[in-house]
């Protein structure tokens, strides 16, 4: 069973006129998956072949298209294609880092419905290792400024990258 830690930055803070008003507009929401495959193989999904993972779960990504620069490389921007909380949504992206030693890459969404809520929002996929046998773990780090109070935490943004995990996991030991 994936492990589900949810952490927030320290709230920002207005002052108006004597009082200060607390909110907590910025964020980060964390989660560990625990998976059968190989960091490399996982990493490789998201650095080199995203246009391969709604092969793994077309019911929840419909496709990832290369829209400027090379699969694998920063500065690079792909456009997703992904179905959250029951509806079509789109997602523009630029790859921020990647780090194949480290089985890490991050994403920042640059345009997509996303951006009706939030004022950044940054997703970073690091993959590790498990120490005491065969596998690794999937550690997601969705961090996030919203646009206004009104707007929740990305709890169920974090679950169906935890899910898409398990899928993708799912294909890559059984193609193995």
């Amino acid at each position: 069973m994936p492990s589900l830690n949810i952490k927030q930055t320290t709230p920002t803070s207005n002052i108006v006129g004597d009082t200060m008003a607390s909110s907590t507009l910025t964020g980060k929401v964390e989660a560990d998956v625990d998976i059968k495959a190989s960091p490399e193989q996982f990493h490789e999904m998201f650095a080199h072949k995203p246009h391969h993972v709604h092969h793994t779960c077309y019911d929840k990504i419909q496709g990832c298209d290369l829209h400027e620069g090379k699969w694998g490389k920063v500065g690079t921007i792909v456009h997703w294609s992904y179905v959250h909380d029951g509806k079509a949504k789109k997602a523009k992206e630029v790859v921020e880092a990647v780090d194949p030693d480290k089985n890490l890459i991050t994403f920042r969404v640059i345009e997509g419905d996303l951006m009706e809520e939030y004022k950044s929002f940054v997703a970073t996929i690091l993959v590790s290792p498990k120490s005491e046998d065969s596998g690794s773990v999937v550690h997601w780090t969705l961090e996030y400024e919203k646009l206004h109070d009104g707007i929740a935490d990305p709890e169920t943004l974090l679950q169906l990258v935890q899910d898409i995990s398990k899928d993708i996991d799912a294909h890559l030991i059984q193609a193995n």
